[in-house]
């Protein structure tokens, strides 16, 4: 069983920020199951942490441990 990981995204505000993030993370961790909250922004995904944290900050935004 894989872990799920969360992040608290502040800067994601809007859909679009949703699909950049969604699309950056299923680009560097293909198969991983991706479940994005924009109310609480909230990003949560299966697979290695550390390259899922790395491509939301290269997408642009912040990450921050939930």
């Amino acid at each position: 069983m894989t872990d799920k990981h969360t992040f608290i995204v502040n800067d994601m505000t809007c859909n679009h920020c949703v699909g950049t993030v969604r699309g950056a993370l299923e680009e560097a961790l293909p198969g991983s199951q991706v479940e994005i909250d924009l109310e609480n922004h909230k990003v949560s995904f299966t697979g290695d942490e550390a390259k899922g944290e790395e491509a939301i900050r290269e997408a642009g935004y912040t990450p921050e441990a939930a």
